[in-house]
C-alpha cells in the first residue's frame, strides 16, 4: 500500500545530503605490483562505469537527469556530476519547464598506495543532495553493493524547512533515528557499526568496518597458499591496521 503523502503549503523544500566515502584497501609486495593494482582498480571504476552507477542511482530515487558531467584523470582517478530533478520535465511549446527542486549526485574516485607498507587503498567520494521529497537513502545497500568496501563513512543531514496546510513547519519529513535503518541487514551482519548522531539537527553519521579478512581476496597478484604461514598472519595485521585507523580517523600505531 503507498503510503499517504503529507500535505504541504506550497514547495517542500527541505535539504537532503548524504556524503560517505568508501575504502578498498589491497596488499601488493612490490613497487611494480602497487602501480599495477591502481591501474586495474582504475579502469575498473573509469568515468563509463561511474556514470552508469549514478545513472541508476537517479532511477532508483524517481529522479531525471538534467546534466551528466564525467572526466577520467591522469594518472589516475575519475569524476561524474549528475544533476537532477525531481519528478519529470515538462515541455511547454519550444521551452522546458522543470521542476525547482533541483539536486545533485557526485562521485571522485583516489587510487593511492604508499611503497614502504605494501598497501594500496581505492577511496570513493560520493555525495547524494536531493530537495523536496526526495531521500537518497533508499540507495545505500545498491552503493554500498556496487563498490568493495571494507570501510565505509556515511553523513546524512536535513537542512531547512517546510510547512504542511495549516502553517505548522516541519523540520523533517521522515522517520529516522540511524543512517543503519536504511541498509540492508544481511549488508549489516558482514561490519561493525558505530553511530554518532545529533538529532537535534538531524544530523546522522555511521561508520563500518568489515569484520572478516579473507586474505586471498586482498592479495593482488598472488596465492594465498604460497605464502607461509608467518607471512599470512604480517600480512593480515598490516591490513587490519591500516583498516582500522582509517575507520578511526586517526594514527594509533
Amino acid at each position: 500500500m503507498q503510503k499517504e503523502k503529507l500535505k504541504l503549503y506550497g514547495f517542500n523544500n527541505l535539504t537532503k545530503s548524504l556524503s560517505f566515502n568508501i575504502y578498498d584497501v589491497c596488499y601488493a609486495k612490490t613497487q611494480r605490483e602497487q602501480k599495477d593494482y591502481i591501474a586495474y582498480i582504475d579502469k575498473q571504476y573509469n568515468s563509463e562505469r561511474l556514470t552508469g552507477i549514478l545513472t541508476m542511482v537517479a532511477e532508483m530515487i524517481g529522479a531525471k537527469v538534467l546534466n551528466i558531467s564525467s572526466q577520467d584523470y591522469d594518472p589516475q582517478g575519475a569524476s561524474v556530476t549528475v544533476l537532477i530533478a525531481e519528478g519529470s520535465m515538462i515541455p511547454v511549446g519550444d521551452t522546458t519547464v522543470a521542476h525547482l527542486n533541483k539536486s545533485h549526485v557526485t562521485v571522485h574516485t583516489y587510487p593511492e598506495y604508499h611503497p614502504e607498507t605494501c598497501l594500496a587503498t581505492f577511496r570513493v567520494d560520493i555525495d547524494v543532495a536531493t530537495c523536496g521529497e526526495i531521500t537518497p537513502l533508499s540507495t545505500l545497500d545498491y552503493l554500498i553493493g556496487s563498490f568493495d568496501s571494507d570501510i565505509i563513512t556515511m553523513d546524512y543531514r536535513v537542512r531547512g524547512f517546510t510547512r504542511d496546510v495549516d502553517g505548522k513547519k516541519l523540520f523533517i519529513d521522515h522517520y529516522i533515528n540511524s543512517i543503519q535503518n536504511y541498509i540492508n541487514e544481511t549488508t549489516l551482519r558482514r561490519y561493525d557499526a558505530v553511530d554518532i548522531n545529533i538529532y537535534e539537527t538531524n544530523t546522522f553519521h555511521t561508520k563500518m568496518l568489515i569484520k572478516d579478512i579473507d586474505l586471498q581476496n586482498y592479495l593482488f597478484n598472488a596465492d594465498v597458499y604460497e605464502l607461509p604461514p608467518k607471512t599470512r598472519l604480517e600480512i593480515t595485521d598490516s591490513l587490519r591496521r591500516e583498516m582500522i585507523e582509517i575507520f578511526s580517523g586517526k594514527n594509533i600505531y
